[in-house]
């Protein structure tokens, strides 16, 4: 019998040759022109689909097709016909295709997946794509004063407005900032090329249209003096955002932070059951001072204490009144007092296999453990607005002041929020500096009560119905790629960590919750002593006949 190899019977050989040739072609090319525009990560387009494909209008080849935004190309259509009027020169829309297609591998490589389309297909999608744009963000130049709102009326007008309150402007730009919905800048660069003849005003131009639609789009205030943004490095719109939003760090080896600062995020944690709590800390600190007294009988004391013989006698008794119900769960604050030194012994070969521990592991999600923002205002912490980027995050520990920039929050931020995220997790070789943040926050922001403090403090801006949606959309923010370490805001979370652990109330309450709630031992000292209480009663009782005392008035007394 014979079976057929080719298990998908549409299949179509001589496209398949013609597909491998053009990708050998493409590769024998060279070009340093880094991808740039991806597909969203299967973990996170899972967590929410619609906030990573385009609802409104396709932008580039990923959603071209899609039958549900053909609506959308009749306006694209029309963006297109009036590019053409503005081309300097006398020439037709082809002259614009004609062009892009000497930029067609160039375009090809910014793209993830193949694009399984002739150079001419790709050409006519980029030049209608690019017009459609360039005519939604003319708005953006009038409102900088590089156009008159005259010479700026578009075909989209009815769907476009200047406040940005009309629900399709919105629709468009929620999908403009898509990360699978991109098209290369130096596309938008070339078309405003050809109208203006030079490549300076137009990038003077596109400079203006783009810091407009960024004052309007992002989620944090633009600072005035920030340093200019050169489009020429930029990749798409998503990423000129990114840049605004996101400081410029120096790239250092992903394992080597992991390595260094991965015991700071857990050390909060291992206060709660390691051996650092707040009796043997009390110890410790009274032993230090005693330490450094070595004068007259102080000095003989030490001596006579730390001696084998003595240790001795001290570690005969306390290893047999540890075994009883309810003293050892003394056996360590008593230890730690009396035979500083082996504790010392024990605590060193901890860290140290602790630390190797480590260096085989990586990172959890679930290990960043930071209060959230209604108990970190109860242990004292103050909050402070501050104005720009997420390079403003900062903890003043002397002031105890958590510094965090005002984030503004509408219809528009989850899906910018969600997609910032994606392309640094799909681009970024380094530390996901955006990603940490968001990590930072979903930390802190846990109920409505806590968005409530941050609003009152000027810290969220909320432009939504509740506070409620904000809650929801932090906590449903907490899925990302891979964890990573970024030096300040890991600084930030370990300040405010050591703060709260510091404050004599969570000192107390984790003692109480690790050496009373969390020991059987105690509560079997607790029910051993009920029980000797109710039988030293009942003794009581029998001998004095208690059921015979009874209490009346207070006129009357106590009668038996």
């Amino acid at each position: 019998m014979s079976s057929n190899p080719n298990p998908n019977p549409t299949f179509d050989e001589h496209q398949w040759i013609i597909s491998i040739r053009r990708k050998l072609e493409e590769l024998e090319t060279d070009t340093d022109f880094p991808v740039c525009i991806f597909s969203v990560p299967k973990t996170l387009m899972f967590s929410d689909p619609d906030s990573y494909t385009p609802q409104e209008v396709a932008i580039g080849p990923y959603h071209y097709f899609r039958p549900e935004l053909q609506e959308m190309e009749w306006y694209k259509l029309a963006a297109a016909k009036r590019a053409q009027r503005h081309i300097d020169g006398d020439h037709k829309f082809q002259y614009i295709v004609d062009q892009l297609k000497r930029l067609e591998l160039k375009i090809r490589a910014c793209y993830h997946k193949f694009l399984n389309f002739s150079n001419e297909t790709l050409a006519w999608m980029m030049a209608i794509d690019a017009s459609f744009l360039l005519d939604f963000l003319q708005i953006y130049a009038v409102k900088e004063g590089k156009l008159s709102a005259t010479s700026s009326s578009t075909s989209t007008s009815h769907l476009l407005d200047y406040a940005g309150t009309k629900a399709a402007h919105n629709a468009i730009l929620r999908d403009m900032v898509m990360l699978e919905n991109q098209i290369p800048l130096f596309v938008l660069r070339k078309m405003l090329e050809l109208q203006y003849s030079s490549l300076e005003p137009a990038d003077d131009m596109l400079q203006a249209m783009l810091m407009g639609f960024c004052e309007e789009l992002s989620p944090f205030t633009l600072i005035k003096d920030m340093p200019m943004i050169d489009v020429s490095e930029c990749a798409h719109l998503l990423d000129f955002l990114y840049d605004t939003i996101v400081p410029k760090v120096e790239q250092k080896s992903e394992i080597t932070e992991v390595v260094e600062d991965q015991g700071d995020d857990k050390q909060p944690k291992e206060r709660d059951t390691g051996d650092s709590t707040y009796v043997k800390k009390k110890f410790s600190e009274i032993w230090k001072l005693l330490s450094k007294l070595n004068k007259g009988p102080i000095l003989f004391i030490k001596k006579l204490l730390v001696s084998k013989p003595v240790k001795f006698f001290l570690k005969l008794p306390f290893t047999m009144l540890s075994k009883l119900p309810g003293f050892s769960m003394l056996a360590q604050p008593i230890q730690y007092l009396l035979l500083p030194q082996d504790n010392d012994d024990k605590k060193s070969d901890d860290e140290s296999s602790h630390r190797s521990n480590n260096m085989k592991k990586p990172p959890l999600v679930e290990e960043i453990t930071i209060p959230s923002v209604t108990e970190l205002a109860k242990s004292r912490v103050r909050f402070l607005a501050t104005v720009g980027n997420i390079s403003t995050v900062h903890f003043d520990t002397k002031t105890a002041t958590l510094h965090l920039p005002t984030i503004s929050f509408d219809v528009n931020t989850e899906v910018i929020l969600r997609n910032l995220v994606a392309y640094e997790a799909s681009n970024a070789s380094g530390p996901l500096v955006f990603t940490r943040y968001t990590e930072l926050m979903s930390g802190i922001i846990d109920t409505e009560e806590d968005v409530k403090l941050l609003r009152e403090k000027g810290i969220i801006l909320n432009r939504l119905k509740s506070d409620a949606e904000i809650t929801n959309l932090w906590n449903g923010m907490s899925k990302s790629i891979r964890l990573t370490k970024v030096p300040h805001i890991d600084k930030v979370i370990e300040g405010v960590n050591k703060h709260y652990n510091s404050q004599w109330k969570v000192k107390f309450w984790k003692s109480m919750k690790h050496y009373v709630f969390g020991s059987w031992q105690f509560l079997t000292l607790l029910a051993t002593i009920m029980l000797l209480l109710l039988m030293t009663l009942q003794a009581f009782c029998s001998v004095y006949n208690c059921r015979k005392i009874k209490f009346v008035s207070d006129s009357d007394g106590l009668v038996s």
